[in-house]
């Protein structure tokens, strides 16, 4: 009998200033899917590849071939993990996006989750939250976006240190999810992968006051979080480690905090890591960032990159329109357009469950 359901993930920005690799928070832009199959026959039977379609952002890049596509590809992944070889027949998957691609605001984590949802659910397999999460690290590596897509909030996480027979299993994955996938990346291809282990990522849900708002200024190109991690040096000296890590221990409470304190917040929202040599990837990012201050823009509690970035984060409880136009006539003095969204902190990822159609 066709099943049909639908799943939603949000978008997520990850670092939040002084938290390089470590904290997130799911935003309100989504990846929406909805989706219809026939159950698995008895015995398997020669059936058409899903259908894929897709509108929104990024609509003309994504790859609709299933075995190509990133959600997919998790999803067959994901099944393949619990002895299920295929898709099920006549699977059609429509996704609709709001998240922009390549701008700091986790499409790909976005994606991953969703194709992690996608198996769960098409496989009948009623994973743990926890055993999901270990899914998708297996895809992508850095915890703080797919754990908040997955869970919601403002979050911290962290990856477990394996032993290593577990870390040559977790390394295998990868190529079933690479943006370019070799000409034999068919049905065939990648059909033995190893599970996760157990347990590779944990996290803990920070409090998050519902005054606080996130804008996101959105610089209209793309940056790749790969360039944008191949600026950033192998060491830190010990001064810079420290300052970051001072902020991070107050910004992770102050942001709970009722009435939020905007001078407490914009010096832990500061970075030393990360954001000082991605300046010259963005143009105008660090005079937006030092213009925009709570004496200036009252309301403003703090301004950072959204992950890897272009966008831009400001995390604010009023005068919303002002602080995004004034950054966005910043980066028009540096040839720079910009869109922006006022967005909130969302809960997670939210499937409504399977009904006969």
């Amino acid at each position: 009998m066709p099943r049909s359901f639908t799943l939603r993930v949000p978008s997520t920005s990850a670092n939040i200033g002084p938290g390089f690799d470590v904290v997130g928070l799911s935003l309100s832009l989504y990846l929406t899917l909805t989706a219809s199959h026939d159950d698995f026959p008895p015995e398997p039977i020669l059936s058409p590849p899903p259908k894929l379609t897709h509108s929104g952002e990024g609509a003309d890049e994504v790859p609709l071939d299933p075995y190509k596509n990133l959600t997919t590809r998790v999803a067959l992944y994901v099944l393949r993990c619990h002895a299920i070889p295929h898709f099920p027949p006549n699977l059609a998957v429509h996704a609709h996006n709001e998240i922009p691609f390549g701008r700091g605001l986790g499409s790909s984590g976005a994606a991953v989750i969703a194709g992690v949802l996608l198996g769960n659910v098409i496989g009948k397999l009623n994973l743990s939250e926890s055993r999901m999460l270990d899914f998708a690290l297996m895809v992508e590596r850095h915890p703080d976006n797919v754990t908040a897509a997955l869970v919601g909030g403002f979050v911290g996480s962290y990856l477990r240190e394996l032993d290593p027979e577990a870390t040559q299993a977790a390394s295998v994955p990868l190529s079933e999810v690479l943006p370019e996938y070799p000409p034999e990346a068919g049905e065939e291809w990648g059909r033995d992968p190893p599970s996760p282990p157990l347990g590779i990522g944990h996290y803990v849900r920070f409090p998050w006051s519902g005054e606080i708002k996130a804008v996101a200024i959105i610089p209209q190109f793309e940056l790749s979080t790969a360039t944008a991690r191949n600026v950033l040096p192998q060491s830190y000296s010990r001064k810079d480690l420290v300052f970051n890590l001072q902020r991070l221990a107050v910004l992770t409470i102050a942001l709970g905090q009722t009435p939020p304190d905007p001078d407490l917040i914009y010096e832990a929202m500061k970075d030393r890591i990360h954001q000082p040599y991605r300046k010259e990837l963005i143009p105008g990012l660090p005079e937006v960032t030092s213009s925009l201050t709570p004496s200036s823009h009252p309301g403003l509690l703090g301004i950072c990159l959204s992950g890897a970035g272009p966008t831009i984060l400001a995390l604010a409880t009023a005068n919303f329109e002002r602080i995004a136009e004034d950054a966005a006539r910043i980066f028009k003095e540096f040839n720079v357009d910009v869109d922006w969204k006022l967005l909130h902190v969302v809960g997670g990822s939210h499937v409504q469950e399977p009904s006969a159609t």
